[in-house]
């Protein structure tokens, strides 16, 4: 098949920016989407807009997905399986490591081959190297199309398994979403007080512009399972996230967001970490993970 076409199924804005970014670079471009006006801008760039997801399918070996979750990726598939037959699905919709590795078999059984993504970027930073994209699944079928996913971000390899790629993502999702939540909570508090947002940016910018030189520092102790309180102790921390919420509190802001900190912390001095660093909420949240599901 032609090497320099690629079909773009979903055109929501991630999926416009990557069907924008592969014309730019002169690929035949094929897309489909179930509303199909949000293809006009592409089609007057000289996009195809496939009638069916049968003919998108049909019009290029490999096949972009960004859809909102795996759910709609069997809706808008599973009508159309028979012409998934020897198609490279570079599957950048998000989801769960487990669910992942379940389409690649659905794939598979159907004749196709998946890559898993998980795009660090919005749409914005598609087209830019600066950014990437984690890339999982057969490694050979990473290398020979690495040059036409390079068009859309700088490329990620993690390795075979096709879940490693959604977990990857989904830990920075992690990271991400509970810092900009805890940033609006702030804000919050600050409202409270009279003090913009703009205000608290160049505080904020500093508290997070310093968050590396922590990770750096306790990265090291946490892979040897060493939490020392030598530099910090969680009573210092519980004590600390307690005056967070009382302030939180006495601003008429919502306290779920500190309250739920302080309840770890909490949890983790009672199991006898009083005394190491807040760090050790690490085997607090280890130990959750190891404890058997309730019955029923």
């Amino acid at each position: 098949m032609d090497t320099r076409a690629v079909v773009v199924i979903g055109l929501g804005p991630m999926g416009q920016a990557m069907a924008g970014a592969f014309l730019d670079q002169g690929y035949r471009v094929t897309v489909w989407n179930r509303t199909a006006s949000r293809a006009e801008a592409l089609v007057t760039r000289g996009a195809v807009l496939a009638g069916t997801v049968d003919e998108a399918l049909r019009a290029a070996e490999v096949v972009i997905l960004s859809l909102t979750d795996y759910d709609a990726m069997y809706a808008v598939l599973g009508p159309a399986e028979r012409s998934l037959e020897g198609r490279v699905v570079v599957n950048l919709t998000s989801d769960t490591p487990e669910r992942a590795r379940e389409a690649a078999a659905w794939f598979t059984e159907r004749g196709a081959r998946q890559l898993t993504g998980g795009v660090r970027t919005p749409p914005s930073g598609i087209g830019d190297p600066e950014f990437s994209t984690f890339y999982s699944g057969p490694r050979e079928l990473f290398e020979a199309h690495r040059p036409l996913l390079e068009v859309l971000t700088g490329t990620d390899y993690r390795g075979e398994d096709p879940g490693l790629a959604a977990l990857f993502y989904q830990l920075q999702m992690d990271m991400f979403w509970t810092s900009m939540l805890s940033w609006l909570h702030a804000v919050a508090v600050a409202d409270a007080h009279g003090i913009t947002a703009e205000e608290l940016l160049p505080y904020a910018e500093e508290t997070l512009g310093g968050m590396p030189q922590f990770l750096n520092f306790y990265t090291p102790r946490i892979d040897a399972r060493e939490h020392p309180g030598d530099v910090d102790r969680l009573t210092m921390g519980v004590a600390s996230v307690e005056h967070v919420a009382h302030t939180t509190r006495a601003a008429g802001v919502d306290t779920a967001l500190p309250a739920a900190v302080a309840e770890i912390f909490r949890r983790g001095a009672a199991q006898g970490y009083g005394d190491s660093s807040f760090t050790s909420l690490l085997e607090v949240f280890r130990a959750a993970a190891a404890a058997p599901a309730p019955a029923g």
